[in-house]
C-alpha cells in the first residue's frame, strides 16, 4: 500500500503544481481551494507512504512524480516547450524514478 499511496501522492504534488498557475497568486477562489487541498493530501499520503519507505527514496519518488508530471502538463496544457533535450531530461528523471523502486524493493 505504501507505494499506491506514494504513486498518488505524486498525483496529487502534479495537481497542485498546475493548480498554483491557474491561483492567479491566489487571487481566485475555486483553483485556490483546489490546490490547497490537493497540497494537503499530497503531503498526507507522502506521510502514509514514509510509515513503509525510507524518506530519501520516497521524497525522491515523490517529487521526481511531481517533476515529470508537472513538465509533461506544462508542455501538453499550457503550451510550454517540448524540445528533444528537455524530453530527454524527464526521460533521466523517469529512469531515476524507476531505479530508486527497483533497488528499494
Amino acid at each position: 500500500m505504501a507505494w499506491l499511496y506514494l504513486f498518488i501522492a505524486g498525483l496529487f504534488e502534479v495537481g497542485w503544481a498546475i493548480g498554483l498557475k491557474y491561483t492567479q497568486g491566489f487571487t481566485r477562489l475555486m483553483p485556490t481551494v483546489f490546490t490547497l487541498a490537493s497540497m494537503v493530501i499530497s503531503v498526507g499520503l507522502l506521510g502514509l507512504a514514509l510509515k513503509n519507505l525510507p524518506v530519501g527514496t520516497a521524497y525522491a519518488i515523490w517529487t521526481g512524480i511531481g517533476t515529470t508530471g508537472t513538465a509533461i502538463l506544462g508542455m501538453v496544457m499550457l503550451g510550454e516547450p517540448a524540445g528533444a533535450l528537455r524530453l530527454a531530461c524527464i526521460g533521466l528523471i523517469v529512469a531515476g524514478i524507476v531505479g530508486l523502486k527497483l533497488v528499494s524493493a
